[in-house]
């Protein structure tokens, strides 16, 4: 694995579940691969799963980690070519991604999206610039149209909970009070699709995704229909992509309830979290017996040990 920043960096889906699971087994028994190696996580926005799981599984593999906040700690950066930079850029990528290189066996990157320019977010602006211009291999922390270490944690804790060979999963938006990025539901789709799993995302109508990561996925705008027969129920708020980056009107009773969780074959409820209780999901249903989202999280540090051996070697 030279970089990982989707699915679609990923050779054996079904192999790399697997190391996360042998880590998970024997996490300190690769202790030697990363000695004398450094990871370098470099942040745009807030993290505390990805960050402290991330260094944790990096520590497993014998690595050194150097940890930045970029929007705080470092020169604001230019990440378009030809600029003149007159104005509040001190440093361009091309010499900021070439000096980490030195520093760093591999660069793991967390920003997101504007929510404000589709075009620019879609095309990851500043993911893309750093692979472009780093000569060592770039892992995501999420960027602004995917989360690639959350969806191969959400497909590890689903194949440790399955009880059938393709159980039926269910995607289903739910409100938030302030407009969120399309990132975890794309690429949990994407990730749900090349594992083969069936598949069914629910939304109230104008909350679509983009056709290039659902693909043929079924589109359910009717909660209880889609709710019916499921194993899983992975939850999560997305801002419109169509009208982009916009809440298009409140929907509360899209709100996951123990009533609605009913509905499902004794699913089991997943979250990436953080998660606004009895906004998004009633208490009843985060704190009862069939919540994931402590394994989930748990599951995060398997994940990138995955990720960061398969780059190792």
């Amino acid at each position: 694995m030279k970089q990982f920043v989707s699915v679609n960096d990923v050779k054996n889906v079904t192999q790399l579940v697997q190391d996360a699971l042998d880590s998970k087994a024997n996490p300190f028994g690769e202790k030697k691969i990363g000695q004398n190696k450094t990871l370098g996580l470099l942040f745009f926005n807030p993290s505390l799963r990805t960050r402290l799981s991330t260094q944790k599984a990096a520590k497993n593999l014998g690595m050194s980690v150097m940890s930045m906040d970029l929007n705080t700690h470092g020169w604001r950066l230019e990440f378009e070519d030809g600029a003149i930079m007159n104005s509040d850029k001190a440093e361009h990528i091309k010499e900021g991604a070439a000096v980490i290189s030195q520093y760093c066996d591999i660069i793991g990157v967390r920003t997101f999206p504007s929510l404000t320019d589709q075009e620019k977010d879609y095309q990851e602006t500043i993911l893309s610039q750093f692979i472009k211009h780093a000569s060592v291999p770039v892992i995501s922390l999420e960027s602004a149209t995917r989360h690639p270490l959350q969806s191969l944690t959400d497909l590890i804790t689903i194949k440790e909970h399955q009880k059938t060979n393709r159980p039926k999963i269910v995607l289903s938006w739910a409100p938030h009070p302030k407009a969120l990025p399309q990132a975890v539901a794309n690429s949990f789709s994407e990730w749900m699709i090349a594992a083969d799993m069936d598949l069914t995302i629910t939304h109230p109508k104008g909350y679509e995704l983009s056709p290039d990561f659902i693909k043929n996925t079924p589109i359910e705008y009717d909660q209880k229909k889609a709710f019916e027969g499921a194993d899983f129920i992975y939850t999560k708020n997305w801002s419109s992509f169509n009208d982009y980056g916009k809440i298009i009107q409140p929907k509360s009773n899209w709100m996951i309830t123990a009533e609605k969780m009913a509905w499902t074959h004794e699913a089991y409820f997943m979250h990436c979290l953080p998660v606004r209780r009895n906004v998004v999901v009633a208490d009843e249903v985060l704190d009862s017996e069939k919540s994931l989202t402590i394994k989930q999280a748990n599951n995060r540090t398997y994940a990138a040990q995955a990720v960061l051996k398969n780059i190792l070697k």
